[in-house]
């Protein structure tokens, strides 16, 4: 047989190659399908199917919804129903297949987000915060105004708030850093709360109190950074000339100053330069090599 007619054969039977995987593909996909959605088989082989199931999840509206109950059903185990929610999260990945499923899948994800297991629910609400949905977020603050009504913990809640931060999240977090729940909690807050310029006094107060924890005051450096820079370097130069503040708070201030204070302003300011030279003998190893950095930087060694 000559290399031509040969060439011809092998070309006719490549699209029916094509074509017999493409069959046994999707025979394979409504095989797992029927397996995924069949309360009767074993759990594990339910999680397996499902695990191969986002990119026929949205093939049909049937099977959409198949899946889409599974998700929703208590009497489902949990472990099923949090694949079925990986699931259909990594078909949303494919954002033109999935156009068409998207209100069907965030109306579900409202239906479950009150779910009695506190995992599917803090998943399904850190899904919703992302897509910055507004009955997600109404339903957060919410539980930080009555904690009773709660559906995560405060530090979650304001951790996903920041998703889609505005005037009434800021409200609330505000109010958390004056009343925290936990430090968690007023932690997040003031993290939330770097965002928002019409806090800057809360956060000179916060740096200026040498009574607040190292953690907070740092936050508030960081902010303040961002938001009012010039206030920032006051501040920071008050704390390195007090040797009774924190050894790591005045580090943390001598970096600012050094990485973002105006160089000609720190190479006139002789008592700033001469407390910094006062510092190279520190017992914290922190603000030493802060204040060497700093000396370095302006030919004090």
């Amino acid at each position: 047989m000559s290399k031509t007619r040969k060439s011809a054969k092998t070309a006719k039977k490549a699209p029916r190659r094509k074509q017999t995987r493409r069959a046994g593909a999707a025979r394979s996909s409504r095989s797992a399908l029927a397996t995924a959605l069949n309360p009767r088989k074993p759990v594990q082989d339910r999680i397996t199917a499902i695990a191969t199931a986002p990119l026929a999840i949205c093939d049909d509206d049937r099977t959409l919804q198949s899946m889409l109950d599974v998700l929703r059903k208590r009497d489902e185990p949990i472990d099923v129903r949090l694949a079925a929610l990986a699931s259909i999260q990594a078909a949303s990945f494919s954002v033109v297949a999935f156009q068409s499923c998207r209100s069907d899948y965030i109306a579900a994800l409202r239906a479950v987000m009150d779910d009695p297991d506190p995992e599917l629910r803090q998943r399904v609400l850190g899904i919703l915060s992302r897509e910055k949905d507004g009955a997600a977020q109404k339903r957060l603050l919410e539980g930080l105004e009555k904690p009773a009504k709660a559906l995560v913990p405060p530090e979650k809640a304001l951790q996903l708030l920041g998703y889609d931060p505005h005037a009434s999240v800021y409200k609330v977090a505000r109010r958390i850093v004056e009343n925290p729940p936990n430090e968690e909690a007023r932690l997040e807050a003031l993290r939330l709360l770097a965002a928002d310029t019409s806090t800057r006094p809360v956060f000179e107060k916060i740096l200026g109190d040498k009574a607040e924890a190292p953690e907070y005051r740092r936050i508030a450096a960081s902010a303040l950074h961002a938001m009012a820079p010039d206030t920032l370097q006051k501040l920071a130069r008050e704390i390195v000339m007090d040797p009774s503040d924190s050894d790591e708070i005045r580090a943390t201030s001598l970096t600012a100053i050094a990485q973002f204070g105006g160089s000609s302003t720190v190479a006139a300011d002789d008592a700033l330069l001469t407390s910094v030279d006062g510092l190279t003998g520190a017992s914290s190893p922190d603000l030493q090599e802060a204040a060497n950095r700093l000396r370095a930087k302006y030919g004090r060694e």
